[in-house]
C-alpha cells in the first residue's frame, strides 16, 4: 500500500481538526497511513493498527517545526500538509499534497501583524509552488487561491467537506449532563470569536431584540481564546453593556454531545460570518432540526443553498428582522428545517471519500 505521512498537530482545531478526522478516517485500509502529532490526543481519535504515529508537538508557525520536519517526516510516496504551515527544507516523499482550506489571512491582511503578514504571505506561496497539488474545500476557497496566489487552476481540486448525520443523531441519543443551564429560549452561534465571524453585528442585533421585549437568550458556543486574530470587541461590548451581559451565553469550548443538543433545541442558528472556506454549523444545525439564518458571502450559499433565511450581515437591523421572521412565521420555520434536510444529503460523507482519494491516487500515480 503507498505510504501517507500527515501532520495532524491540529486533529482538535474546529473546523481543520474535524476536516482531518474524516480525511483519516478515509484513508484507513488503502494506504499506510502515518500521523506526526500528539500520541494521546491521535489515540482518541483513532484505534485502528493501521495507523502510525510518531510523536511531533513542535509549535505550528515555528522556527523550530521548520528544523524538525527533514529529520521527523519519514520516507513516504504522498506528504500531505493539513495546513499551510509546510516544509520549506528538503524532505523524504515523492510527492506533496497541501491542503488550503481558505484565504482569510490574506483577505484579511491589514489585520495582522507585520510579524504575520510577512510569514503568512511567505509561507503561502511556498505552500502552492512547492506541492505537486492544492487540495481546497469550495469553489469559493479555489477562486480565492487563483486571486491571492495566482495560482494555474489546474493545480487546485476541490474536495467538498461530508457530513454523516447518522453520526450526529447517535450523539444527540446519548445522556448529556451539560455544563451550563440550557435557557428555555435562546438563539444560537457556533464559531470562533474572531472578527470575521462577525459576531459583533450578531449581538447588536440581539440587543435590539432585547430592547424591543424579547425574552430569548444568546448562546454563543466557540473557543474563546488562543487566536492569531481574536476580536476583543465581541467582549469589551458585552461587558459593558448591561442589556448584552445579563442575556448573553458564553459556554467556551464543549462536548460534541452538548453541541448538538444545543442546535436541537434553539429556536434558531444564526451564522453571520463574513468569510467561510466551507462552513461547517449551517449543516449540523440542519441536522438537528434548526433552522438557520446565515450570510449571503464567501461559501455560504455554495454551501448552504434555499435552506437558510439570508441576511445583510453588516447591518444589525437586518438580522434582528430575520431573526423575528423565524419567530412569528411558523410555516416558514418548517419550510427552512425541510430544506435543511435536504440540503445536507448534498455533502455525504462517503462522496468526500471519493473524491479525496482519486486526487490522492492521481498525485501518487503521476509521473
Amino acid at each position: 500500500m503507498p505510504k501517507i505521512a500527515i501532520d495532524a498537530r491540529m486533529i482538535n482545531h474546529s473546523g481543520i481538526g474535524t476536516y482531518m478526522q474524516n480525511l483519516i478516517n478515509a484513508l484507513l485500509g488503502e494506504y499506510q497511513v502515518i500521523l506526526l502529532g500528539n500520541p494521546s490526543e491521535l489515540n482518541k481519535h483513532f484505534k485502528s493498527d493501521a495507523i502510525e504515529i510518531i510523536d511531533f508537538q513542535t509549535s505550528i508557525y515555528s522556527i523550530l517545526e521548520q528544523l524538525k520536519y527533514p529529520i521527523i517526516i519519514p520516507d513516504c510516496d504522498l506528504y500531505l500538509e493539513t495546513h499551510y504551515n509546510v516544509p520549506i527544507f528538503p524532505i523524504k516523499t515523492k510527492k506533496r499534497i497541501v491542503i488550503i482550506y481558505d484565504m482569510n489571512h490574506l483577505a484579511f491582511y491589514e489585520k495582522l501583524s507585520l510579524a504575520q503578514k510577512i510569514y503568512t504571505r511567505f509561507m503561502m506561496n511556498k505552500a502552492v509552488k512547492m506541492s505537486d497539488t492544492i487540495i481546497t474545500i469550495s469553489e469559493f476557497s479555489k477562486s480565492e487561491i487563483i486571486k491571492y496566489l495566482k495560482v494555474d487552476p489546474l493545480k487546485i481540486k476541490v474536495v467538498h467537506f461530508g457530513i454523516d448525520p447518522d453520526i450526529i443523531k447517535t450523539e444527540l441519543k446519548k445522556d448529556v449532563s451539560l455544563s451550563l443551564k440550557m435557557p428555555d429560549k435562546y438563539l444560537l452561534y457556533v464559531g470562533n470569536v474572531k472578527p470575521h465571524k462577525n459576531l459583533i453585528n450578531l449581538l447588536r442585533a440581539f440587543e435590539i431584540l432585547l430592547k424591543s421585549g424579547s425574552d430569548y437568550k444568546l448562546v454563543v458556543v466557540g473557543k474563546k481564546e488562543g487566536f492569531i486574530t481574536g476580536d476583543k470587541a465581541v467582549f469589551e461590548l458585552v461587558e459593558l453593556n448591561k442589556l448584552l451581559n445579563q442575556n448573553v451565553i458564553f459556554t467556551g469550548h464543549i462536548k460534541n454531545a452538548e453541541l448538538y443538543n444545543y442546535y436541537r433545541k434553539a429556536s434558531v442558528f444564526v451564522f453571520p460570518s463574513l468569510y467561510e472556506g466551507f462552513g461547517i454549523p449551517p449543516l449540523e444545525a440542519m441536522i438537528c432540526g434548526c433552522p438557520v439564518i446565515a450570510s449571503d458571502l464567501a461559501s455560504i450559499p455554495e454551501i448552504c443553498g434555499d435552506a437558510v433565511l439570508y441576511i445583510k450581515a453588516l447591518d444589525p437591523a437586518d438580522i434582528a428582522d430575520k431573526i423575528n421572521q423565524i419567530f412569528n412565521d411558523i410555516e416558514l420555520r418548517g419550510e427552512l428545517i425541510r430544506m435543511g434536510y435536504l440540503q445536507v444529503n448534498k455533502f455525504p460523507l462517503s462522496k468526500f471519500s471519493h473524491n479525496l482519494k482519486e486526487v490522492i491516487n492521481e498525485v501518487i500515480n503521476r509521473g
